[in-house]
Parts: C-alpha cells; sequence; structure tokens
C-alpha cells in the first residue's frame, strides 16, 4: 500500500508539472500574440508632426521618449529609449504607419524599466515593440491605448534602420555636462587626450555650461570633433545632482544620466567600433601600449568573446600638485591643469574602486554607469597594470598627507604632445594670453 501510494504521489506531481508547464506555455504565446502588430486602419498617409526634440514628454508627463532604435539582434523590434515613472506607466503601444500599404499597425509595448533605479521614482526604460513583419517603418508614435487619432501623436524617427560601415574606430560619451559647467581646460586636455589616443568623435549631451565652454564646444564641432546632444532634462522633470534618492522631492538621478549613457550607445552602435563610457574629467590611461587601438587589439585577443572591459577608476586629488609644467599662459584659463597633479590616492580598505568601460556597441543591451546590465559576450575586468582611469577630481580621501599618495607619472609620456594641442587650441579659441 505504501509503494502504491508513493506512486500515486508520483504520478500526481507529474500531472501537475504537466499541466504548469502547458500553462505557462500557453501564457507566453498569449502574451506574444498579444504584442503582435495589429492592423487598426488602412488607406491613411502618416500625417503626425515629427517630433525633433531630444526629449519628448507624451500625454500625461509619466512617459519621456528619447529616440526609437532598429534593433534585429533577436527578433524585428523598434526599441525606444526612454524614461519613465516605475509605477505610474503600466501600458503603452506604438503606432506603426507604414507607406509603402497605408496600413496603419499596433503593437502593445513591453515596458523595461532597468534596475538601476537607485531609488528614484523616475528611470531609464526600453520600451520594446514588434514591428509589423511586412514593411519596414521609419516613424513611429507612443500612445497610452491602442484607440485614437495617430494625427495628433508626435511621430519619431526609428534610427539604424539602415547598417553603416564603422565610420569611426572610437567614440567617448559624455553624460550630461551640467551645472554651469565651466572647467574649461581640464576640458580641453581630456579632448587632446582621447584625440592622442584614437578617439574621433566625443558625444555630449549637455545641459548647460558657462559661456567660455560654449566657446569651447563651438571649436570642437566645427572641428568635427564633438558632436552636441541638448539635455533639457529639467524642463521636465526635478533633476537631482546625486547619484542616489535623497527623499527631497527629485524625480530622477544625476540628471538623467543612465538615460543618456544607453542613448549614447544605441545611437553609434552602427557608426563606431567601440563606445568609452567616461566623464570629462576621466582619461583611460593605457601602461602596456601607446594607444587605444593598440591595448583593444591585445585585449581582444586575450579575452574572446568578450564585449565589455571595465577599467579601474582612480583619483588623482586637484589640491595636490607639482611644480612641474606650471604653464604661465594657461593659469588665465578656468579650469584644473591635470598636467601637476600625478600623485593618485591609494586603494581603501573593502571600498572596491569604481569602474568605467570600453564596450562593443552592438553587443549591449542595457547600461548602467559602472558596468552593462544586460549584453551579448562577457565582461572583463581589465588589469591594472595594464590601464587605468586618470581621474583628477576632488580628493576622496582628503586627510592624506603628500607622502601617504602614489606618485604616477603615466600622463607625462603625452606631455610634449598633449602641451602642442593645447597651446594651438587655446590660440584658435583665443583663450590664451599671449607672453
Amino acid at each position: 500500500m505504501l509503494c502504491a501510494g508513493k506512486k500515486s504521489y508520483f504520478a500526481a506531481a507529474v500531472c501537475i508539472m504537466t499541466v504548469t508547464s502547458m500553462l505557462a506555455v500557453c501564457y507566453l504565446k498569449l502574451q506574444r500574440l498579444s504584442h503582435q502588430p495589429k492592423v487598426i486602419q488602412e488607406g491613411r498617409r502618416c500625417r503626425g508632426k515629427i517630433s525633433i526634440s531630444t526629449i519628448t514628454a507624451l500625454e500625461g508627463n509619466k512617459t519621456f521618449i528619447i529616440s526609437p532604435y532598429f534593433d534585429d539582434r533577436e527578433s524585428k523590434i523598434t526599441r525606444l529609449i526612454g524614461i519613465v515613472h516605475h509605477e505610474d506607466v503600466k501600458q503603452l503601444y506604438c503606432w506603426f504607419c507604414c507607406q509603402a500599404n497605408g496600413k496603419i499597425y499596433v503593437s502593445k509595448a513591453k515596458i523595461d524599466v532597468h534596475s538601476d533605479r537607485f531609488g528614484f521614482p523616475y528611470g531609464a526604460a526600453d520600451i520594446v515593440c514588434l514591428e509589423p513583419k511586412n514593411c519596414d517603418p521609419t516613424h513611429v508614435s507612443i500612445h497610452q491605448s491602442p484607440y485614437g487619432n495617430i494625427d495628433q501623436l508626435p511621430r519619431f524617427e526609428i534610427k539604424n534602420r539602415k547598417p553603416e560601415t564603422f565610420s569611426v574606430d572610437f567614440t567617448v560619451c559624455i553624460s550630461a555636462m551640467f551645472g554651469n559647467y565651466n572647467n574649461v581646460l581640464q576640458f580641453i586636455q581630456s579632448m587632446e587626450m582621447y584625440k592622442i589616443l584614437g578617439v574621433q568623435k566625443v558625444v555630449i549631451y549637455k545641459n548647460n555650461c558657462s559661456h567660455l565652454m560654449e566657446k569651447v564646444l563651438k571649436f570642437y564641432v566645427e572641428e568635427g570633433t564633438v558632436e552636441i546632444i541638448p539635455w533639457p532634462i529639467n524642463s521636465h522633470l526635478r533633476v537631482s545632482s546625486e547619484w542616489h534618492f535623497m527623499q527631497d522631492g527629485t524625480h530622477i538621478g544625476y540628471y538623467g544620466q543612465i538615460t543618456a549613457l544607453n542613448d549614447c550607445i544605441y545611437r553609434n552602435m552602427e557608426r563606431s567600433k567601440f563606445v568609452v563610457l567616461n566623464d570629462a574629467d576621466e582619461i583611460i590611461l593605457p601602461l602596456k601600449h601607446p594607444d587605444w587601438k593598440t591595448m583593444m587589439n591585445s585585449l581582444q585577443k586575450q579575452n574572446p568573446g568578450t564585449s565589455v572591459f571595465l577599467f579601474e577608476n582612480h583619483i588623482f586629488p586637484e589640491t595636490i600638485s607639482s611644480r612641474m609644467f606650471n604653464i604661465s599662459s594657461w593659469n588665465t584659463v578656468p579650469g584644473v591643469n591635470i598636467l601637476q597633479h600625478v600623485y593618485r590616492e591609494p586603494d581603501r580598505k573593502d571600498v572596491i574602486n569604481p569602474r568605467k568601460m570600453i564596450v562593443d556597441p552592438r553587443k549591449v543591451i542595457q547600461t548602467s554607469v559602472h558596468s552593462v546590465l544586460r549584453a551579448y559576450g562577457k565582461s572583463v575586468n581589465v588589469p591594472m597594470d595594464v590601464a587605468l582611469i586618470y581621474h583628477c577630481r576632488k580628493a576622496l580621501q582628503g586627510n592624506l598627507p603628500r607622502e601617504s599618495l602614489i606618485r604616477d607619472t603615466t600622463l607625462w609620456r603625452y606631455n610634449s604632445s598633449l602641451i602642442m594641442n593645447v597651446n594651438k587650441v587655446l590660440s584658435q579659441t583665443m583663450l590664451q594670453t599671449q607672453n
């Protein structure tokens, strides 16, 4: 009897597991069917007004669209980079207008709020919609309902629709420039170091900066190095200059930095071999190689299948100076002279140094600031004897005497080229005082 009882329990368990599996499969099929594009109108022309703003608020001001991107890495989808309220936004629909056949399709969106929200009510989100199989839509509209008039909805151009050949090897993404930014000298030095190391493009999500900084940005835009993405996020949300929620009524952290970084990756997915995610006061300094291209070739050979390379951040306090490279003609330019700051803080006990990244943008799905959240391929921590991040800023260990700091003159390997290039920029922007 006991044996028979055990058999009965086993059969019941198998039956329950089978039914559960079948229900799960049915649920997933229904979910996918519910997200399939459906024709709701025919014989219409696409008339909605095309949005040209970087940040577009939808009706209700709980959803903000940055830009949609075509993504066929798993299936044929439109992925919109946006910002949403993590609790209040539960349902959105993509409206596709197919010019070729005059049909309007509606797809239910999957709303994927990124996990690194740091307690703020608003966070970066992927709004993902399956595209119609029989057309390649060039524009999409977003609405809270599958019903309505598409003519009343803003239309967004779907980027990355056509694959491109890489126009550059390295693109640096800087987000976001805010707080009336005026660290002019260090910015120019960072830009010139990037170029020495092999960068062809720098994308800056600009909230605001000083008049003098605007002059420098204009120079680099005209040179073709810098691309400015307007970032008026404080026109839509109460922003915090902190990365974590302080219970102070703000909506989103650090001027929406994470959203900008994700947009920058997708924006450069088809045109840049690598994307570098760091701030304007950070430089990835190679120790074993002369430039980034040589370094990345070596790292890729040593780490096949890796799509994310993480570099350790080290603080070089701007309060501790060397007497070397005190260039008098630079003294009238506001900002820090990084050549004078070659003492770095030692590692702190039980504190892990944050990292910044060089990534293959075609392999990244979602990123945070110091790591990727979702990607194809592996992430690798690059050893400090290969490269480190030179980060010249306010001290984190302000009480340490100079004797406790580590003298690190790696930056001086580039001093001749850097001084010459910075002088050229200062002269051409007429910021340099002639002796």
